[in-house]
């Protein structure tokens, strides 16, 4: 059956070595040398999506052997766009490197660091391999593309539906009900839920929910007709609260892979977490595969929609001071091309952005669970913190939900602070 659907770390210095290495030849030509910048370890990686993104830069050099090469440079999610900010700032910006949509590629795109795609997506019917225009709509500003996308991805509650069932409880529709389903795992003797407030995005992921379910208007925020101060936000930032009381003892520290690895080696019943977990979980741990339930984000009674979903992409964006544009195109068309993609589904448990076609009986079974929540969406919405007026705000609303979390302020407090940072940067 077939279905269309739309580390170790490099220092600056090395990284910069890399970009001035010497340009190898063959024969009498040059071969156009590049780089592409990427957030995880390429060799020592069990992530599924991470070995295909492997996959494609090794097939893309021996394609291209003699003719363009790729040297990759990784390094952590958590340290990512501090390198690569590094070596923006010293002028050595990789040719290509992944981006989030949103803030995080405006800080690229409004100092010219990032090239317009337009005319490159136009060229031999590339733009027309995607699924369509929507996919684009995070990456374009001004009316021009600055980044292409490389997959969907939907922020969902993944579950051990053993413990669930040991614990005896069902999957949660309403927060009230994920409340009890927490109760009932802690008695059972399990952690209930596993998360990151050590990569403060991963609980910030979890306010957005919040939020949103409780009705926060947040373009009415950003453009000042609402303050972050109010009664549907303070309501979230209680709940972001309450529902520590489940987290692991050892949240405040763990690592966005901390906490998703407590979910498949058993620890934990429940991970909240985009999509893209699913190649970590499987390339770690296949077994966990058929034991791995999923489900959306409950419903606040009283409150928003229940059927938006959290929806993001990665994304590809080039340099527009590279000096081998041809190369860097050849190698994004790489990582959109069939082969690209319909590993992407059927191994890395993500949504195609193209109109490629995959075998869904060999697709992880959660993507299946993933595509429903996604059939029944009534609209999706980003991260909250790639969602505000700038990714510094982003980074200031990620700090005062940790502090929420960790106690330090009152979830009054926190979204004072963060109304307080708004007036301050001129945003009021």
């Amino acid at each position: 059956m077939k279905r269309k659907v739309m580390s170790v770390m490099l220092s600056v210095s090395m990284a910069a070595g890399l970009l001035a290495s010497v340009p190898m030849t063959a024969g009498a030509e040059e071969v156009q040398e590049i780089t592409w910048m990427f957030w995880d370890d390429l060799e020592a990686s069990e992530d599924n999506i991470t070995k295909g993104f492997k996959e494609v830069i090794d097939r893309f050099n021996e394609d291209y052997d003699g003719v363009y090469h790729v040297t990759p440079i990784t390094t952590t999610l958590e340290e990512y766009y501090t390198q690569l900010n590094a070596l923006v700032d010293a002028d050595e910006t990789p040719d290509v490197f992944i981006v989030s949509p949103g803030p995080n590629l405006t800080d690229y795109v409004a100092p010219g660091v990032a090239a317009p795609l337009d005319e490159y997506l136009e060229e031999d019917g590339w733009k027309d391999t995607f699924s369509s225009d929507a996919v684009f709509a995070q990456q374009t500003y001004d009316g021009q593309i600055y980044a292409v996308p490389l997959n969907i991805a939907a922020a969902c509650v993944f579950y051990n539906k053993e413990i669930f069932e040991e614990a005896g409880v069902e999957v949660p529709e309403t927060y009230d009900e994920l409340l009890e389903v927490c109760a009932a795992i802690k008695d059972a003797g399990y952690t209930p839920i596993t998360i990151s407030a050590g990569t403060a995005w991963c609980l910030s992921m979890l306010a957005g929910y919040l939020c949103d379910r409780e009705g926060v208007d947040l373009d009415a925020i950003n453009s000042g007709e609402e303050s972050w101060v109010n009664d549907k936000t303070i309501a979230a930032g209680e709940k972001l609260l309450e529902l520590s009381q489940y987290f692991q003892e050892t949240a405040a520290g763990d690592s966005n892979d901390d906490a998703t690895a407590a979910l498949y080696f058993e620890e934990a019943a429940i991970l909240i977490q985009g999509s893209w977990a699913i190649g970590q979980m499987n390339g770690a741990n296949p077994d966990f595969e058929e034991k791995c339930g999923v489900f959306q984000f409950p419903a606040i009674e009283g409150g928003n929609d229940p059927n938006r979903v959290i929806a993001k992409s990665d994304s590809l964006a080039m340099s527009s001071s590279t000096e081998s544009p041809e190369a860097c195109i050849a190698l994004m068309k790489y990582f959109t091309d069939d082969e690209a993609q319909r590993y992407t589904a059927e191994v890395g448990g993500k949504i195609p952005v193209t109109n490629v076609e995959y075998d869904v009986s060999v697709a992880p079974a959660q993507l299946a669970d993933v595509m429903d929540i996604f059939s029944n969406a009534t609209g999706t919405f980003g991260f909250y913190n790639e969602s505000l007026v700038s990714s510094d705000a982003g980074a200031e609303f990620d700090n005062e939900m940790v502090a929420i979390f960790q106690q330090e302020k009152t979830p009054e407090e926190a979204f004072q602070a963060v109304e307080d940072w708004y007036v301050e940067e001129g945003y009021r």
